[in-house]
């Protein structure tokens, strides 16, 4: 059948993985148009994915086997982006009210984050008495389309459009609703004014610290719900402390291959995707898995090298992204 074609698998497992990375991708874009380097998205996505799990895993403990499926999402959502935010708002104020040093703070929240999320997932397993997982049902919710089957049954562009889980579309519409604000909206044109250039930005009467600490918070929650959707969706539902391990600073290099554009991020993170299982649908046997596995970072590294070369300025980053603002020498 057309549908279980090699290809059209591919392209599915390749949505499925990326998904995980469009939000870690798109949260730190946001971030970085600030001018805020946070390298901690690796840190924000595992307490996302263990807070996210948890609060589903706690309301269907608690519902007494009656928990809706809708609720579930939504709490895990929830708790997710609140992980992340935490995480991102004790980088802000070590950034941008102590000013301290972005790249040195953001591997500190790689690693506080990581060690954070394995705790609370350890503790949930521990206390649950051996491992965390919800029902079945829930599970489904969770991991299949929200579209009635007749549409995913349509040849090919059914599974490819209606067989998705909720997340890919939840995914789609971040992605859309972040370039609109970046590039139509006011508050938007301040924001990457901020990321260009905070003396001048101050100068005009933008508020410096509100504007990063909002994109930096906000972008810490996002990227920490792809933590959440790797835990619900590839993982099953059960934890694993070291199932998220690659995915955050996969998303950092995905930023840099996106050159900074939410809608980059869409087809980018697919292409990422595809790239990580690529060794488990396209085996030769005389290359290890290890070589498939550095492919997204390969193929960053060539995109950057082109972009140096062509010197572009729409295709570089942030004039001031990395460096902390003394308004004082403004």
């Amino acid at each position: 059948m057309i549908n279980q074609s090699p290809v059209l698998l591919l392209i599915m497992a390749a949505v499925l993985n990326g998904t995980p990375l469009l939000f870690g991708t798109v949260g730190e874009i946001l971030s970085e148009k600030s001018g805020n380097l946070n390298l901690g998205v690796e840190g924000m996505m595992y307490m996302g994915g263990a807070m996210g799990l948890g609060a589903a895993f706690y309301y269907e403990q608690l519902s007494g086997g009656s928990a809706s499926g809708i609720v579930a999402v939504l709490l895990a959502i929830l708790f997710s982006f609140l992980g992340g935010a935490f995480g991102a708002l004790i980088y802000s104020f070590i950034t941008i009210t102590l000013r301290a040093n972005q790249n040195v703070t953001g591997l500190a929240l790689a690693i506080f984050g990581t060690g954070a999320g394995q705790f609370i997932g350890e503790y949930m397993r521990v206390t649950s008495g051996g491992y965390v997982a919800i029902s079945n049902e829930l599970k489904a919710v969770f991991a299949n389309s929200p579209f009635p089957a007749a549409l995913q049954k349509l040849p090919v562009v059914g599974p490819l459009l209606f067989g998705q889980n909720i997340f890919v579309y939840l995914g789609l519409a971040v992605a859309v609703v972040m370039a609109v604000f970046l590039n139509r909206s006011r508050a938007g044109l301040y924001l990457r004014a901020v990321g260009e250039s905070p003396a001048t930005a101050d100068a005009a009467g933008i508020n410096v610290t509100r504007n990063k600490y909002l994109a930096t918070v906000i972008g810490g929650g996002i990227s920490a719900i792809g933590g959440m959707v790797y835990i619900t969706t590839i993982a099953g539902c059960v934890w694993n402390h070291e199932g998220l391990a690659g995915e955050g600073w996969l998303a950092v290099a995905l930023v840099i291959f996106c050159l900074w554009r939410p809608l980059n991020a869409i087809w980018g993170s697919i292409l990422f995707g595809g790239l990580m299982i690529l060794y488990l649908r396209l085996q030769v046997p005389f290359i290890p898995d290890q070589l498939y596995k550095i492919l997204p970072y390969v193929v960053t590294v060539i995109v950057l090298i082109f972009t140096s070369l062509r010197n572009s300025k729409d295709k570089q980053p942030p004039a001031s992204l990395g460096l902390a603002y003394f308004r004082e020498e403004r």
